[in-house]
C-alpha cells in the first residue's frame, strides 16, 4: 500500500489548532485556540483545494470538536466543540457565526477538552478538567448522566457503542461505563495521563477491541475484559490524539512533531511536521484520509491516492519546511558531534525500523536529524539539531535531567518555593498542566502559569541562541521578587460573562468590573512577615502589636467566608480597617503592598469600607492621596493595587456613590500617576476603573446628567492616549470596551472622539499591535458607533 503524502495545507487559525474531524471527503472542520470553528469545504479535487469559512467565533480556547451526522432534522449534520468557557455549542455547519447556535450545553465547570457522538447519533459524550464526563441526548438537548469517580481531569473519551462509554483520565486510569452512568469497569496499567482513546476495528492481529494512548508516549492495546493484549512503541514524547482507519491501521500524533501510522503491531509510516505539537488527528471513513491540526495554526491534509494528493511543487514545500524545521537538543539526546557519521552513512546504511532516527555531522559542523522511511527506503531530513539554552548559556540540571529553565515557584511563604522546569521544545501549556498536575494544584492556575512562562522565556525560540533571561514587566509580579511566581496574585481577568446563544455584542458594558483574586493566607503571612522586620529595625512605633496581629487574623478568616458573610458588619471588620489604613499610611513606602492588596479587596467586599472616614473625617480617597501612594511612581505596583481599590468600589452600592462624588478626586490622581506607565498591570487597573466610570456615565440614573458628558470626554482624551501606546492585549481590549461604552453617551461624545482626541487613528494603531478575534470584534463594533 502506497504513503501517505501531503493533499492540502489549510491556512486560516491564528493560534495552535487543538481539534479537528473529517466527515466526508468535501468537509473538514477545526478548532483552534484562536477562539474559532472553522469548516474547509473542498472545492476542487485536482490539485485539492478549499474554502476556509469560520463556523463558530468565541471568547476564549476552543479545545475539542466533533460532528453529529445529517439526519431528517440536520441535513449538513451539526458540529460540536467545546472548550475553556465551559460551554459546549452545537452549530449547523452552514450557519454563520453571528447566528444563533442551535443549543448551548452548560453542565461543566472547567475547560472541555473531550467530546465524541455515538454511532447513531443519539448522544454526546464530553470530557472536562472538572473530573467529570457526561452525556448528552441529542435532540432533548439535556445531561441525561454524569460520569464520576474521576481523580483528574477527563482528557479522552470513546462512544464505544449503544451500551458502552469509555473515558481516559489525568489519574492514569481507563474507565468504562453504561450511558446512564454506571461505572462497568476500571482498567490499569498506563505509567502517566492518559490522553486519548479509540476503537480498534475487528480482525486486528492483537484482538484487542480499544487502544488508550499516554503521556508515557506509549499506545497499548486493551480488550473490554481489562486484559492488555499489546503495546505500540515509537513515539518520543507525549501522545495527543489516536484514532482508527477504515481498514484496521491506527494512526496518532504527539509532542513529538509526527503522525504515526500503525499496522499490526507496528509503524508503517511517520509523518514529521514542522511543529512542536501535533495536537489532533482524524480519518475520513469513506476514503481513508487522514487530516492533523498543529501548533504552527496549520490543518493539514494527507492522501494515498495520488489523484488526491498536491502538486508536487506543495509537497516539495512541506518536505523543506520539515528540514529546516529547529530540533532542539534536548529531544534527541546527549549529542557528541565528535563521534557522529558523516552525510556518506546516508547512503551507505539502510534504517531498521519506520521512524528511526540518526543524528549526522555535516561538513560545516551543524548536526542534522534523519528519519527512516520503510515505504520510502530512504533517509528523511527532518531538522537541524540546535543548542537552545536558557539565561545562563548553560542547561540547568534538575531530578536527573537537563532543562532550560528552572523556574521558582512562590504558593505560600513560608514555605520553599516549588520548582518548574521547562524546555524550549515543550508547550508551555503542557509544561503547565503537568506542573500543576505533579504539585497537585488548582487547574485554575493553568493560564497564568503557562503565560509566566511564555513572559519569561521570551526571546529564547528554537532554532536560535537564547538572549539573557530578561525579568518579569515591572508589574508582573506584585510582590516585587520578579523572579518568583506566585499564581492568583496578579490576576485581573474579568469573570466571563453569561453565556448567550446568539454570543450578543459587547458594546456596550453594562456590569461592573472588579479585580479581586488573591490568596489571602499569602496575603496576611507578608504582612506578618514584614511586621517582625519593622520591629527588628526598631520601628515599634507603626508595627502591629500581638492584638493588631490577632485582629489582622480574624480580619482575614472574614473575608475567607462567602460573599454575603464577608459584606456582613463584624467587629473584625469595623478594627480592621483602621489598622490596614495605618499599614498602608504609616508603614514605609516599600512595605505597603500586602496592605495595598488586602485595601483593595476590601474595598469589594463591604459596604463598610466605602462608609469608613479617619478621625479627620476622610474618606478612602483622601486617605490614599494624603499617604503619597500616587506621587511614588519609582513604586508602580503600589499604584496599581491603588487603583485596583478605586475599580472594585464600583461592587456595592455604597461604594459606586463614593466613587461617583469623588470622580474628580479619583481621575486627577490616577490620571497623574499612571500617565506613561510601562507597568501593564497599573494600566489593566486603570483601563478597568474607567470601564467602571463608563458603565456609571451610561447607566439609566446618569446618562442624561450634564456631568456624564463632562466625564465621558475627561475619561475619551485619556483612553485614546492609552490604546494608541499600549502594548498589551489585555489593556488595548479594555481600553477599546471603555471608549465604545462611552460612545454610548451621544453624538457629542461621538464628534469629540472623531475630531479633537482622534480616536479612530489610535483604533488603528491598536488593531495593528494586535489581531485578537475579541480585540477584532470589539473595533467592528467600535466603528459602527463612529460611522
Amino acid at each position: 500500500m502506497s504513503e501517505y503524502k501531503l493533499s492540502a495545507s489549510l491556512e486560516g487559525h491564528e493560534d495552535d489548532v487543538r481539534g479537528v474531524v473529517f466527515p466526508s471527503p468535501k468537509l473538514v472542520v477545526s478548532a483552534s485556540r484562536d477562539a474559532t470553528v472553522r469548516t474547509w469545504r473542498l472545492l476542487s479535487s485536482s490539485p485539492p483545494k478549499y474554502d476556509c469559512s469560520i463556523s463558530s467565533h468565541g471568547s476564549a480556547f476552543i479545545n475539542a470538536v466533533a460532528y453529529i451526522p445529517p439526519s431528517s432534522t440536520y441535513q449538513d449534520g451539526l458540529i460540536v466543540s467545546g472548550g475553556k468557557d465551559t460551554i459546549i455549542e452545537v452549530r449547523q455547519p452552514e450557519k454563520p457565526p453571528e447566528d444563533n447556535a442551535e443549543r448551548l450545553l452548560m453542565g461543566h465547570a472547567h475547560n472541555v477538552c473531550a467530546l465524541d457522538v455515538s454511532a447513531d447519533g443519539g448522544w454526546i459524550v464530553s470530557g472536562s478538567w472538572d473530573g467529570s464526563a457526561r452525556i448528552w441526548s441529542i435532540g432533548k438537548w439535556e445531561c441525561e448522566a454524569v460520569l464520576e469517580g474521576h481523580e483528574g481531569s477527563v482528557w479522552g473519551v470513546l462512544a464505544y457503542d449503544k451500551d458502552t462509554v469509555i473515558t481516559a483520565c489525568a489519574d492514569k486510569l481507563i474507565r468504562i461505563f453504561s450511558p446512564t452512568g454506571k461505572l462497568l469497569k476500571t482498567l490499569r496499567g498506563n505509567k502517566d495521563v492518559v490522553r486519548a482513546l479509540c476503537r480498534v476495528p475487528k480482525g486486528h492481529s492483537s484482538e484487542a477491541e480499544i487502544a488508550s494512548a499516554s503521556n508515557e508516549g506509549v499506545i497499548r492495546l486493551w480488550q473490554l475484559n481489562g486484559r492488555q493484549v499489546g503495546e505500540l512503541l515509537g513515539h518520543e514524547s507525549f501522545i495527543y490524539s489516536l484514532v482508527s482507519l477504515p481498514n484496521g491501521e491506527l494512526v496518532s500524533s504527539g509532542e513529538d512533531r509526527t503522525v504515526r501510522v500503525w499496522r499490526g503491531m507496528e509503524c508503517i509510516q511517520t509523518i514529521t511536521h514542522p511543529a512542536i505539537s501535533v495536537w489532533g488527528v482524524a480519518v475520513c471513513a469513506e476514503n481513508g484520509d487522514i487530516v492533523s491540526g498543529a501548533s504552527d495554526r496549520i490543518v493539514r491534509v494527507f492522501s494515498r491516492s495520488s489523484d488526491r494528493q498536491a502538486e508536487s511543487q506543495v509537497v516539495q514545500a512541506f518536505e523543506e519546511s520539515v528540514k529546516s524545521s529547529s530540533i532542539p537538543q534536548e529531544q534527541v539526546g546527549d549529542v557528541n558531534k565528535d563521534k557522529l557519521p558523516g552525510p556518506e552513512f546516508l547512503e551507505q546504511k539502510s534504517g531498521t525500523k519506520e521512524g528511526q532516527v540518526v543524528m549526522i555531522k555535516q561538513a560545516d559542523g551543524s548536526v542534522t536529524a534523519h528519519q527512516w522511511s520503510q515505504g520510502a527506503q530512504q533517509w528523511m531530513n527532518v531538522g537541524t539539531v540546535v543548542d537552545a539554552v536558557g539565561s545562563s548559556g548553560k542547561k540547568i540540571h534538575y531530578l536527573g535531567l537537563d532543562y532550560d529553565y528552572v523556574f521558582d515557584v512562590d504558593i505560600e511563604d513560608g514555605k520553599p518555593p516549588l520548582k518548574l522546569p521547562y524546555n524550549l521544545s515543550q508547550n508551555p501549556y503542557e509544561a503547565a498542566t503537568k506542573f500543576i498536575e505533579d504539585n497537585e494544584l488548582p487547574i485554575g492556575y493553568l493560564d497564568q502559569v503557562a503565560n509566566f512562562i511564555t513572559t519569561n522565556t521570551k526571546g529564547a525560540t528554537l532554532g536560535q541562541p537564547s538572549q539573557p533571561q530578561q525579568a518579569a514587566p515591572p508589574g508582573a509580579d506584585p510582590w516585587g521578587s520578579e523572579s518568583r511566581y506566585r499564581p492568583g496574585d496578579a490576576s485581573t481577568a474579568p469573570a466571563p460573562s453569561a453565556p448567550s446563544a446568539s454570543k450578543p455584542p459587547v458594546l456596550p458594558q453594562t456590569q461592573y468590573l472588579s479585580i479581586i483574586t488573591a490568596n489571602l493566607q499569602t496575603v496576611r503571612k507578608k504582612i506578618e512577615e514584614l511586621n517582625e522586620q519593622l520591629i527588628q529595625e526598631g520601628s515599634k512605633d507603626v508595627a502591629l502589636n500581638p492584638p493588631q496581629v490577632e485582629l489582622l487574623r480574624a480580619l482575614i478568616k472574614h473575608l475567607e467566608q462567602s460573599p454575603a458573610a464577608a459584606s456582613k458588619a463584624s467587629p473584625a471588620l469595623a478594627n480592621g480597617l483602621d489598622l490596614v489604613f495605618n499599614i498602608v499610611t504609616r508603614w514605609p513606602a516599600a512595605q505597603r503592598l500586602p496592605g495595598l492588596d488586602l485595601l483593595r479587596l476590601l474595598a469589594a467586599a463591604s459596604p463598610s469600607t466605602a462608609e469608613f472616614t479617619s478621625s479627620s473625617g476622610d474618606s478612602i480617597i483622601e486617605i490614599l492621596q494624603s499617604s503619597g501612594v500616587f506621587e511614588d511612581k519609582d513604586r508602580s505596583n503600589n499604584i496599581m493595587l491603588a487603583v485596583r481599590a478605586f475599580a472594585n468600589l464600583f461592587v456595592i452600592e455604597k461604594g459606586r456613590n463614593l466613587a461617583d462624588t469623588k470622580f474628580d478626586s479619583i481621575h486627577s490622581l490616577v490620571k497623574s500617576s499612571s500617565l506613561g506607565t510601562t507597568n501593564r498591570n497599573l494600566t489593566i487597573a486603570v483601563t478597568t476603573l474607567y470601564i467602571n466610570y463608563a458603565v456609571l456615565c451610561t447607566s439609566a440614573s446618569h446618562s442624561t446628567l450634564p456631568s456624564s458628558i463632562d466625564r465621558g470626554l475627561a475619561l475619551m482624551e485619556d483612553l485614546t492616549g492609552i490604546i494608541s501606546t499600549a502594548t498589551d492585549s489585555e489593556a488595548i481590549y479594555r481600553g477599546l470596551v471603555a471608549v465604545g461604552t462611552l460612545l454610548t453617551l451621544g453624538e457629542e461624545v461621538q464628534m469629540a472622539a472623531k475630531e479633537v482626541y482622534g480616536i479612530e487613528s489610535a483604533v488603528q494603531k491598536a488593531k495593528q499591535r494586535s489581531q485578537e478575534p475579541r480585540i477584532n470584534g470589539v473595533i467592528t463594533e467600535l466603528k459602527g458607533l463612529l460611522a
